[in-house]
């Protein structure tokens, strides 16, 4: 019976992944448009001054710029990270709205 289950198991795993993928839309971003940023939350450490539930899980916006050749370092040896590409994109779909999430090299 394992056998059988599990074959039936991946042709509705392939059923369920062919409708997912009629919906899938590609979304193309171009220098000068604004993105947010998720942030990567760990259990216990504060960040952004927030600890727990009340953190930001996004940040921004951030303007979509060109690679900069030097980088200018301030007077505290603090710098401006400056975005490359983009690395993956991903949809999250709540009940009324879609969140694009984007990771940025």
């Amino acid at each position: 019976m394992v056998p059988l289950i599990g074959e039936r198991l991946k042709t509705v795993f392939s059923r369920q992944k062919s409708y997912a993928d009629l919906r899938w839309k590609d979304v193309e971003f171009a220098m000068g448009d604004y993105v947010f940023l998720k942030v990567s939350l760990m259990k216990g450490v504060m960040r952004f001054r927030k600890k727990g539930k009340l953190a930001p899980q996004y940040i921004g916006p951030f303007e979509i710029t060109d690679r900069p050749d030097t980088v200018e370092l301030d007077e505290d040896l603090m710098f401006e990270e400056q975005h490359i590409a983009i690395v993956d994109y991903q949809i999250r779909q709540l009940r009324s709205k879609q969140i694009p999430m984007v990771k940025v090299l």
